[in-house]
């Protein structure tokens, strides 16, 4: 029996220890948002959070993540009703094209600005290795700098408030 915690609740689960966190989200919790691509963590759209760092879902044995939390997709935003300000960003510059990727890139821009809140083009190419194969890169970016340019407008205004 292995218990993991995933967007704020406890499982326990009857499931081999070395089984592919991505299988036991997807197959054993029905949390279908992350994808399986590649299977050897290369294209990124298996991404969800382990203790907030973005983690390749597909190699990361579900025994890893006993006692961390787990976030995948469907737990970013608060409550159901509500969008993070990435997934805002992301329906403002139009990133998706066939989006199978993109709760993958989403976690990963998630994770990038949470650990780097002035993250520059340069720290965002360097830290986004997930593949997208409709080359939505460019609005990826776009999306990202403008995101943080908000933030920092919010915080000015907050700090002379």
């Amino acid at each position: 029996m292995i218990e993991i915690t995933v967007n704020g609740q406890q499982h326990q689960l009857d499931i081999e220890p070395e089984m592919p966190l991505l299988w036991a989200l997807r197959n054993e919790l029905g949390l279908t948002g992350t994808k399986f691509g590649c299977g050897i963590a290369a294209c990124g759209a298996c991404t969800v959070h382990i203790n907030g760092q973005a983690v390749r879902s597909c190699m990361t044995p579900v025994s890893a993540a006993r006692n961390m939390n787990i976030t995948t997709i469907e737990g970013l935003a608060h409550n159901a009703a509500s969008l993070t300000d990435v997934q805002q960003a992301w329906i403002n510059h139009q990133v998706p094209q066939c989006g199978y990727c993109q709760s993958g890139m989403i976690m990963a821009v998630s994770a990038l600005l949470e650990s780097n809140p002035q993250a520059d083009e340069t720290a965002i190419a360097e830290s986004l290795s997930n593949v997208c194969r409709c080359g939505t890169y460019p609005r990826v970016s776009k999306a990202v700098q403008e995101l943080i340019a908000q933030r920092q407008q919010s915080a000015l205004q907050e700090e002379t408030a």
